[in-house]
């Protein structure tokens, strides 16, 4: 069944929220800050050790009454003409949402990519001068994805998974830039 325009708005109005919930407002800007949208620089490292670059989109949104962060990403980005990416591209188009639990002072996250199948459940918290989210792909293995650099117009996101020996191997890495 196809909603109307209507139907369509007032699911956006009950999900969208226009800021942080005030009782968990300084923690909710850990990832707060992100709100908004952002031109990414989109690169995949493969295990041969070569890579692709791409450009994308990422938009961030409050969510839930202000209790949450959801956001979109989109790679290659919607206007990306299709014969400009190689054969076999992997298409992604997914969303996250973070839920703040305040009594363990960490962030409760579910990435869901239907185009691909992707699916990971995280914990996020602070670390050092950015933020990391830890968890563990389908088949187990640990992974993590780092925002580092952040500033208010800028950030770089890292992926990562271990390796056989527990060393961290390079998936993708991502320069974002605010858009204006």
């Amino acid at each position: 069944m196809l909603l109307s325009l209507s139907e369509t708005h007032a699911f956006a109005d009950a999900l969208l929220a226009g800021g942080p919930d005030p009782r968990h407002a300084e923690a909710l800007q850990l990832y707060g800050r992100f709100a908004g949208s952002w031109d990414v620089e989109v690169t995949d490292h493969y295990p041969d050790g070569s890579t692709h670059v791409a450009q994308g989109e990422w938009h961030f949104a409050w969510v839930l009454q202000g209790l949450a962060i959801q956001d979109a990403w989109i790679t290659p980005a919607r206007h990306t003409p299709p014969d400009s990416l190689p054969a076999n591209y992997l298409h992604r188009y997914g969303t996250t949402l973070r839920l703040y639990e305040p009594e363990q002072q960490q962030w409760r996250i579910t990435w869901l990519d239907p185009a691909i199948g992707f699916y990971v459940t995280q914990i996020g918290r602070a670390c050092d001068d950015g933020i990391v989210q830890e968890g563990h792909t389908a088949n187990g293995t640990p992974m993590r994805w780092r925002f580092c650099e952040i500033t208010p117009d800028s950030f770089r996101w890292i992926g990562e998974v271990a390796d056989e020996q527990n060393r961290w191997r390079l998936q993708l890495t991502m320069r974002a830039t605010r858009k204006r």
